[in-house]
């Protein structure tokens, strides 16, 4: 970061998910989880803040930070507890930060995606009754692709999203609506 002449925006993108049963979660795994979810995302949000206050034209161009969370920060879900946990700690760090750094002119947003076929999440897709399980809960029927997330960070990244701070972009397909 201290390379960087400028930075504008930050798409924060660093997750994990490890599926156990909230009797079965081991401590090592919710550690990593909460450290590489929640604590990593913070850490590297506040860097590169430090680094968007020395930009002078802010008060005219602003930042965007981006904080990838998940459907998952605002629903509950089955052998999900952790992932849950870490998800909705990020949806309340991202309006926290929102609020600090709105008069500063840096937004702070979250993009929530549903499943998305990417190699992570592959490995859950190959049991059928779980992939028919995720479509049964996505009323536009499939499961997202990456394009469909890249189109909305770059909407949060861009000037037309100037107005919007402290949100959450939902890319699930209508899984929440339910």
């Amino acid at each position: 970061i201290s390379r960087q002449k400028k930075i504008d925006i930050l798409v924060n993108n660093a997750g994990d998910n490890i599926p156990e049963h909230f009797t079965k979660v081991q401590k090592k795994n919710m550690e990593y989880l909460v450290k590489l979810n929640t604590i990593s995302t913070f850490h590297l949000a506040q860097l590169c803040t430090f680094k968007m206050l020395e930009n002078k034209n802010r008060k005219k161009n602003g930042g965007s930070i981006i904080n990838m969370s998940s459907q998952m920060g605002h629903v509950g879900g089955p052998i999900r507890s952790v992932y849950n946990m870490t998800k909705f700690g990020l949806e309340g760090l991202t309006k926290g930060m929102a609020i600090d750094l709105a008069k500063n002119n840096i937004r702070v947003n979250t993009v929530c995606p549903t499943f998305v076929d990417t190699p992570m999440t592959k490995g859950f897709f190959k049991n059928k009754k779980f992939k028919v399980e995720v479509l049964k809960n996505i009323p536009l029927g499939r499961i997202a692709g990456v394009s469909d997330i890249a189109t909305a960070v770059a909407f949060l990244a861009s000037d037309a999203s100037s107005m919007i701070t402290g949100t959450s972009l939902l890319i699930d397909g209508g899984w929440t609506a339910i």
